[in-house]
């Protein structure tokens, strides 16, 4: 069973290792280019694992800005995995201490979709599939840095050839999966409005977490609707 799973994971997170391939090059190339070697931008990538992030400290490290300020813009960045890893602890409350470790670890916002909607169809989410699917996206995204640092200078601008759009697009087809789920709709204007005024008026990278706090805020302000969908197996079993 635990092999089985495993694999089920790798086929389900080859499409999304192929999407996230072409940011660990742009990474490793815009590394690169701020002065970072091979083994520092690859060490980054193995370490911190966040894409996001990642592209918002090498700006800050280009521009000599001081180290609690770079620390403080990724967490930034970084504070919804707070709210992610929130969001799957009824799913993995089964997990060890130490799958656990791992299971945060390797938490980035493909790998919580996925994550949620197997729980929310009633599918088992076994530590082997959720390494499976992890193994997918982490392993190509520590390799492809390395290859965009040796090779960066043969991207050039990456806006040139239009590769600025693919996280946006990207970003948005996540978003877009959860359109079923209650509220979707307001949840999103406001977090999308939030996000823009702050941009506006706070800057980069703050807006991402205000835009979170803003829909996070209007969800648990918004009454639930109605709805058919069953309960939840992992919390059935718990609570029994």
């Amino acid at each position: 069973m635990g092999r089985a799973d495993f694999f089920e994971g790798l086929k389900g997170g080859i499409p999304v290792g192929l999407a996230a391939a072409p940011f660990g090059a742009l990474f490793g190339a815009l590394a690169r280019d701020q002065g970072m070697s091979l083994g520092e931008l690859t060490l980054m990538s193995g370490t911190v694992y966040a894409g996001a992030s990642q592209m918002v400290g090498i700006d800050l490290f280009g521009h000599n800005v001081q180290a609690w300020l770079i620390v403080l813009s990724i967490l930034a960045v970084n504070f919804r995995h707070v709210l992610y890893s929130a969001a799957i602890t009824r799913y993995i409350r089964h997990f060890s201490p130490v799958q656990k470790f791992f299971t945060f670890f390797l938490l980035v916002d493909p790998q919580f979709a996925d994550t949620v909607k197997r729980g929310e169809s009633r599918k088992p989410v076994t530590f082997a599939w959720y390494l499976g699917f992890a193994a997918m996206v982490y392993i190509p995204w520590v390799v492809l840095s390395f290859v965009g640092g040796l090779l960066g200078s043969l991207i050039g601008d990456p806006r040139t050839i239009g590769l600025d759009i693919l996280l946006p697009v990207y970003f948005l087809g996540i978003v877009i999966g959860f359109r079923k789920r209650d509220n979707f709709l307001p949840v999103v204007i406001a977090s999308t409005a939030a996000s823009a005024i702050a941009y506006r008026y706070v800057g980069s990278p703050w807006h991402v977490s205000i835009g979170a706090l803003a829909g996070v805020a209007l969800a648990a302000a918004l009454p639930p609707v109605k709805s058919n969908r069953k309960p939840d197996l992992a919390t059935e079993n718990h609570e029994v």
